[in-house]
Order: C-alpha cells, then structure tokens, then sequence
C-alpha cells in the first residue's frame, strides 16, 4: 500500500497503560478501546482490559511475535477495521509507538500517551526527571555482566551510560533485573559512587518503593518482576582527560619493556586512525593498552576490541582499563589473526605488534575495513616497516609513511639536555580500488 491510500484510511490508535488498568485511560482513549474491531497487545494488557473489549472484536498477543504486528496493522486498516494498539505508559519512550511508525505510515498512527512508568517513579521519590538519562534494559537475556563483554551484551549500553551521566531511570526486565544491575556496579568498581532505588508493581494494589540500600546489598535481593530502577550518583564525576595521557598514567612493563608506544606517537597515530565517536577500532598487539584505551575514550559511542599475546601486558591492559574507568573495551589473550573472525568490521585498525604474520594480518585488515577506513602501523625496525609498505603496495591501498623522532629533556647536573626516543616509523593504509583476495592472505601466513 502507499502513502497516499494509507492518509485515506481510520488510524490505528496506540494507547498507553498503566498497571491500574481502564482507571489510567482518558474517556477518549476508552472510547477507542470500546469501539475497536481488532486490539494488539501483550498478555498483561489485554488481560488489565479484557472487560473494556468489545465482546466482538478480534484479540492478538503480540508477545515474541513483534515483527508480525505491522502488517497486522496493514491488513486490518485495508479491511477497513478500527484498530487499537496497547502499550505500556508512554508508548514513545521505549515503546512500540516508534517501531510502528518506522514501518508504517506515520499519518495512520495516533499515540494518545500515558505516563510514563519512569516518572510514575521519579514522581514517588520526589526525583526531577527533567536531567535523567532514560535507558531500558527490556532486552534478551545476555546472562550476569562480565568486565570485557561485547556491545551485545544486554547491560552494555546501560553500562555506557553510567559512565557518561549522573543520573539514570531504568526500564527492567525479569532477566535483566534490579539486583543483576547492582552486580554490575559491583564487577565495574562502580558501587561506592551509585545510590539506587527499585519502585515495584506502580499502579497496583501491592506497589512498593524501596530505597536506603546499599549497592552491596541489592546483589541479594528479590524484587517483583515489575519494576523501575533508579540511579544517581552521590560522588561528584571526574571530567577525565580524553587524548594525550602522560605514558606514567599507565601500568606498564618494568623495566624489561616500558611503554612500546610512547607518547608523542601514540598521539600521531590516533589522530591518523580518523576516530568517530561511534567507531570500531581494533588494537591488534596491545602491549599495556594505551593506543586501544586512549581511542576508547574518544569513542564513547563505539567500540575497541584488543588482542594482546603476553600474559604480563595483558594483565596491565586490564589494570589500566580499571583504572581509567572504560568499558567499551574487549581484551582478548591470545594472538592475532586468531579471534578477529568474532569481531565486528573496524573502522580504524591499529597495529602495534604482528607476532611475525604481518603481510598476511594487513590482508586481513585491508579486506575487513569498512570503507574509509585506517590502518595504522607502528615500526622500529626497518626489515617491518619494509614489510608493510611491500605488503600495502602489493594491495594496491592507498598508503604513506611518517618518520617520528622525539627528544625529551632531561636533567644533567644544574642543566638539562635533549635524550631523543627511538625513531618510529607511522605507515597508514586505506584499502583501494583492488579487492583483496583471501589469497593474498593466505599464501603470506
């Protein structure tokens, strides 16, 4: 159907619950409900409004079956029916109202909103909502969080969002519960800094605000499987330095190794990786982390993947990871190209050690880039650097060579003098017209 004939048919009206059922609907939103031919909803709403239903009139269950709902919708307003969607509270904040209207024409939806379960419980703890940063955790069972996990996790991006605001309201789920939560404050160092309160079972007969718990505590405790979590911090949040981190800030290897990248190139190397804010950026060689925490700070919307093959600087990329409070960050202990297959295309590569494959791993980059992409490589040696350029030619990539040579002051008795660093040398790839064949790679393990 297009647009035009979908402006010429009833709307279908998307009306927004509370748990005290038919008593939280406006007489406009009942009248709708009264004269529906088809009604939507999950089993809980149909169930809160069964005696509202018209007797006639046809009941789905749109529960695990979500994707279905739009051409429900579709056929039944071709059909000429009224339709009625039921929802949760306000149906366009972490609702179905905004899946519906990306899927369906915008001129036959009519959301008539409620209150949202989010400030049905800031309102009882007298919390302004106006600053809060609302986040729903509704999502499939990922299990109990793990420092490290992958954007799919489903805490993830609650997690991204306690790093980044002071205040949180919090849609559950039974999974993804009220004490799940505080075990993730816990595992992230992140319990002292957090007050919490969960408001149970709003609108109904058993509703329950608790509150004055310790973090800590709520790691044991039960709570209705209807909830809302409430976060604020009681500490005063750190504004962190985003680029440039003096190299003592990291835990590093003493005095066998030091910091591989220090940090004037460490700069020149982010800035040639183009990092967005969403970025995917992989750290191939981590060494003790410092080029794949530093683009992790600067991607707060994206994602680093780090593979390491020492277990020593493996064990300081965790340290340092801790200590600069980051969790967009995975760490795997192993050595590449073991493990890349797992993660998600970069859009900027960083490679810092090759473990001796290192033709065959820019192959592998090169093919795996998303377009626009950057390569960037770190040498001290010239048989390496050699290697690269030799590979990226043989590639046809887009390609250039940078040559850093930094000196430092040092004292020497009342005076000081310049210590120059080893020269590094920076070489930066975009994949070019060419396709890379997984040839290429193969014959160059």
């Amino acid at each position: 159907m297009n647009k035009d004939a979908m402006k010429n048919l009833d709307k279908c009206r998307v009306l927004g619950v509370l748990d005290d059922g038919a008593t939280s609907l406006s007489q406009a939103a009942l009248t709708h409900l009264a004269q529906a031919q088809l009604v939507i909803g999950g089993t809980r709403t149909l169930e809160l409004l069964a005696e509202h239903i018209a007797p006639q009139a046809e009941q789905r269950d749109l529960t695990g079956v979500m994707s279905q709902v739009p051409e429900w919708i579709r056929a039944a307003l071709d059909e000429g029916l009224r339709v009625v969607v039921l929802a949760t509270g306000d149906p366009l904040c972490h609702g179905i109202a905004a899946y519906l209207a990306s899927r369906l024409c915008v001129e036959v939806i009519e959301v008539l909103p409620n209150v949202s379960t989010l400030q049905l419980a800031c309102a009882r703890l007298c919390l302004p909502w106006q600053d809060m940063r609302f986040v729903s955790v509704h999502s499939r069972d990922a299990g109990e969080w793990v420092a490290g996990s992958p954007p799919s996790h489903g805490l993830y991006g609650l997690l991204r969002e306690l790093r980044q605001h002071d205040r949180l309201a919090v849609l559950t789920s039974p999974a993804n519960s009220p004490d799940r939560i505080a075990r993730l404050l816990v595992t992230e160092g992140l319990d002292k800094d957090w007050e919490m309160a969960v408001a149970e079972r709003l609108c109904q007969p058993q509703e329950r605000v608790v509150s004055s718990f310790s973090i800590e505590a709520a790691t044991q405790m039960s709570f209705a499987e209807l909830n809302v979590v409430l976060l604020w911090r009681n500490t005063l949040r750190a504004s962190p330095v985003l680029f440039g981190l003096p190299d003592a800030s990291f835990a590093q290897r003493h005095p066998e190794k030091g910091l591989i990248t220090k940090n004037e190139v460490r700069a020149v190397s982010l800035a040639r990786l183009q990092l967005r804010q969403n970025s995917v950026v992989w750290d191939i060689g981590a060494g003790s982390g410092s080029v794949g925490l530093e683009a992790a700070r600067l991607c707060t919307q994206g994602h680093v993947y780090a593979i390491e093959k020492n277990a020593d600087d493996c064990a300081n990329v965790l340290q340092n990871r801790r200590a600069l409070g980051i969790s967009n960050h995975s760490l795997v202990h192993g050595k590449a190209p073991d493990g890349l297959a797992d993660w998600a295309d970069p859009d900027a590569v960083f490679i810092g050690g090759s473990g001796g494959e290192l033709a065959a791993l820019i192959g592998l980059v090169l093919q795996r880039l998303r377009p626009g992409g950057w390569l960037v490589m770190n040498f001290v040696t010239l048989e390496n650097m050699a290697t690269a350029v030799e590979a990226v030619k043989q590639l046809a990539a887009n390609w250039d060579v940078l040559q850093l040579q930094a000196s430092r002051s040092q004292p020497i008795l009342h005076m000081h003098r310049m210590a120059a660093e080893n020269p590094v040398w920076v070489v930066c790839a975009q994949a070019g017209s060419a396709s890379i064949t997984s040839e290429f790679v193969a014959t160059h393990v």
